[in-house]
């Protein structure tokens, strides 16, 4: 019976070190040996003893060399090869890999349509699709095409669906008005502020007969006591969500509408506390948790104290809120902020962290851990533990996603299987796009996928060459020698990591951020040692801290994250500028097909990834960066002035849209205009401005000039516009009631209304014409989409002037009567 068991153990063990991908290789026939026939020579070859050495050695001619090579590079030989790859490939199973990809592709196809689809010819495509496939199940190449197909249409049709779940109802215009509503999150903010979102019971004074659900509202104070599940009242100023910045760039309008917030805003005083009429109410699950998480970050908070507390809190429960911008630019530029997002990356410490205590305590216990799976165990305890940090970390989404792909590795652990796998990679992808199809859209999930499929394929490739090449036994070395060999290994593991997941992910990062962190490889190999030892730290401060011992860790992680925050702001002052600008979308999507192709092929064909990988890399540049851009509310234009320099029309303007226009066009200083007393500037002769002059401004009129010789001229009404109809190229006009004053059609006029109706746009001048038109794009098409409809009842979008309070009228005065 020993001896079985031990051979038991060496064949698991055996098949345990051979890579899954072999596992499932196609079974290749053997070749029949030829048998070799001598044949004899004629006499007149056979050479005399003393002949020439030089004719018994001659190699084969070139010629006939030559030919034998193109012979079998002959397109049906290239075509067999293609055909059994392939087939290998099927056989190891990438087609259940690719299910993700079509589904993916689905959805990407409903989000880019320019118009709202119903329901009912999608789900006829699906039918449609799933009979096509069935029936064709006996030619294997048109089943693969319409399984194919079936997947694109069930991504287009969960997409749809959640669209049509999702519903939220959106502020249309700007609005005070008195709110009462329940509070669903409380978060204290960087400066001194509080962000609450409240869940909408009623508004009056006025009473909105199309309000939002939720609303999310900041406060400059808010009274003691106050908590999720606690009424609230106060007079606030609601805002509808806001679209793109700029076309082609992140709609927040789009998010909110999938987090089913309707408006935002502030309040204009201090909220008030209303007595709870429902108690049960105040008390429900949701509200447990999140005053548990508040009062968890407090507690971190009053311990570490400073920024490091914040960034703790944001670790153990994700209230990343009050973190000081400062730190978070920094992080941004070093290329470690993904580090404050709890994902995978802290899905994966604590559970990692959970499972090798687990096994370090099991294995105290010898007698024990031989006669039970105490790997299963360790695995289900994780699992566990990982699940209950995503409720308190507020189960957000990346959360989300991360506990999935998480928890579908653990699960394969509890049944004897490999845990990262493509396959798991892939199980995991599929349940987020069809639980969160908006999520494919996002960065969090394009860059999360990217990047663990990279390291995942990185690591089964590296795994195949090291199981087909024969080592050497390790020869003994010292223990210095030994801990400074595992110190080159790790380190060089590390840099790897670093460097395959940055590779994955850097189009995307450009493509929705516009920026790229040059030093962001250094900044992960000397902060990822700290941040492992600090998510060790939070898991066993979290373990001691219903017992009152999570002090000695909490302190023991505030000087982790201080050396950390140290060693990014100092990295962040050597990285040069980030901004990187505009790149092609084409040029993702290459790439992207590259990546799959990389990750998931196993065979040569992997190899046909480096056309696309190359041709993504060529037309990067292959992209028109806008001349002009124009906000949606016409009250902020930038122009790029050339030296790195983007001309601004106001003094003060927003910060975020400023750099956001920045980066995107590869600008690094700010130009004010430059104001003048009304009647001191002369614009009847802006032609004498030089090509590049930033915005001059007087009274309501600003003039500039673009350096393509195109004059922009800036004006708050139609009457202060008229006379720019003589010089300007563009006339952008901040007034909703306006319309276009000039009748030249070569002069292209943008009023606020305009803007309010389709979003912000981007101008483009022709540098081969000087005299013809200007050319523009909005960011928001139509008709409009579900996240959009609020546009069209905004009083800009209508043509109407800003709303004003109707004045009181004076009391007259009562004539004096004496009484008598």
């Amino acid at each position: 019976m020993a001896g079985r068991g031990r051979g038991a153990e060496e064949g698991e063990e055996t098949t345990a070190g051979v890579s899954e991908r072999l596992l499932f290789a196609a079974t290749v026939p053997a070749e029949a040996v030829p048998v070799l026939v001598p044949v004899p020579r004629p006499a007149a070859e056979i050479l005399p003893p003393d002949g020439d050495a030089s004719l018994q050695a001659r190699p084969p001619a070139a010629i006939d060399l030559i030919r034998r090579r193109f012979r079998r590079a002959s397109f049906s030989a290239f075509r067999r090869g293609v055909a059994e790859a392939a087939s290998t490939e099927l056989d190891r199973g990438i087609g259940f890999l690719l299910v993700p990809v079509f589904l993916a592709a689905g959805v990407i196809l409903y989000y880019s349509l320019s118009a709202e689809p119903d329901l009912y010819r999608p789900l006829a495509a699906v039918a449609l699709m799933a009979l096509c496939a069935a029936v064709s199940r006996p030619w294997l190449k048109t089943h693969l095409v319409f399984m194919a197909a079936l997947f694109c249409a069930l991504g287009f049709v969960a997409a749809k669906v959640e669209t049509w779940c999702a519903a939220t109802p959106m502020l249309g215009s700007e609005i005070q008005t008195r709110l009462t509503g329940r509070v669903a999150v409380a978060e204290e903010m960087a400066n001194g502020r509080v962000r609450l979102t409240i869940d909408l019971i009623s508004t009056a004074h006025p009473k909105l007969r199309y309000a939002p659900d939720r609303v999310r509202l900041s406060a400059r104070r808010i009274p003691a006591g106050m908590k999720a599940g606690s009424l609230v009242t106060g007079y606030a100023r609601l805002l509808p969500p806001t679209g793109p910045v700029r076309p082609e760039s992140y709609d927040f309008s789009f998010d909110s509408y999938f987090s089913g917030i309707g408006g935002s805003g502030f309040f204009l005083g201090d909220p008030k506390l209303i007595p709870p009429t429902d108690p049960i109410a105040q008390t429900s699950i949701a509200s447990a948790i999140e005053n548990a998480r508040e009062n968890i970050a407090d507690h971190i908070r009053s311990t570490i104290g400073g920024p490091e507390g914040e960034i703790a809190a944001a670790l153990i429960v994700g209230v990343r809120a009050g973190i000081p911008e400062d730190i978070n630019e920094a992080m941004r530029r070093t290329g470690i902020y993904h580090i404050i997002s709890i994902s995978g990356l802290h899905m994966a410490l604590v559970a990692g962290t959970v499972m090798l205590l687990l096994r370090g305590a099991f294995a105290l216990f010898p007698d024990f851990s031989s006669r039970r799976p105490v790997k299963k165990y360790a695995a289900a305890i994780a699992l566990m533990s990982i699940a209950a940090y995503l409720v308190i970390s507020g189960l957000v989404v990346a959360a989300e996603r991360s506990f999935i792909m998480l928890a579908v590795m653990l699960i394969a652990v509890l049944f004897d299987r490999a845990a990262l796998t493509m396959r798991n990679l892939a199980i995991s992808a599929i349940a987020v796009i069809l639980v969160s199809p908006h999520e494919v859209v996002g960065p969090s999930f394009q860059m999360s996928f990217a990047a663990t499929a990279a390291l995942v394929g990185a690591y089964a490739g590296w795994s195949d060459y090291r199981a087909g090449k024969v080592r050497a036994p390790p020869e003994k070395r010292s223990f210095l020698r030994f801990m400074s060999h595992k110190l080159a290994v790790g380190a060089g593991g590390a840099a790897m990591t670093s460097i395959i997941a940055g590779s994955a992910t850097a189009l995307f990062a450009i493509w929705h951020f516009q920026r790229v962190s040059p030093l962001s490889l250094l900044a992960n190999l000397a902060i990822m040692p700290i941040v492992t030892i600090v998510m060790f730290l939070a898991v066993a401060s979290a373990v001691m801290m219903p017992f009152g011992f999570d002090g000695p860790f909490l302190y023991l992680m505030g000087k982790g994250l201080a050396a950390m925050i140290a060693i990014s702001a100092w990295i962040s002052e050597w990285s040069p500028v980030d901004a990187v600008g505009l790149i092609s979308i084409h040029s993702v999507l290459l790439a992207t097909i590259a990546l799959v192709i990389a990750t998931m092929a196993t065979t040569w064909l992997r190899l046909t990834a480096i056309p696309f990988a190359a041709a993504a890399v060529m037309i990067i540049p292959q992209v028109r960066t806008p001349d002009l851009l124009i906000s949606e509310d016409a009250h902020l234009v930038a122009m790029p002035i050339g030296g790195g320099e983007l001309a601004i029309n106001r003094a003060r303007s927003n910060e975020f849209t400023t750099d956001n226009w920045k980066r995107a066009l590869k600008a690094e200083t700010i130009v004010p205009p430059e104001t003048f007393a009304k009647g001191t500037l002369d614009i009847a002769d802006p032609v004498d401005l030089p090509p590049g002059s930033p915005f001059y401004c007087t009274g309501d009129l600003c003039i500039g000039r673009h350096p393509s010789g195109a004059i922009v001229a800036l004006a708050e009404n139609r009457e202060a516009a008229r006379p720019a109809c003589d010089f300007a190229d563009l006339i952008v006009i901040n007034d909703a009631t306006a319309y276009n004053p000039c009748r030249d059609p070569r002069i292209l006029v943008v009023t606020k209304r305009q803007l309010a109706r389709d979003g912000s746009a981007a101008v483009f001048f022709d540098p081969q014409s000087a005299t013809a038109r200007a050319t523009i794009q909005y960011a928001v098409e139509k008709p409009y989409r579900p996240w959009h409809e609020q546009r069209r009842y905004s009083r800009e979008a209508r043509g109407l002037a800003p709303y004003k309070k109707p004045e009181k009228p004076e009391a007259k005065p009562q004539p004096f009567s004496s009484g008598g």
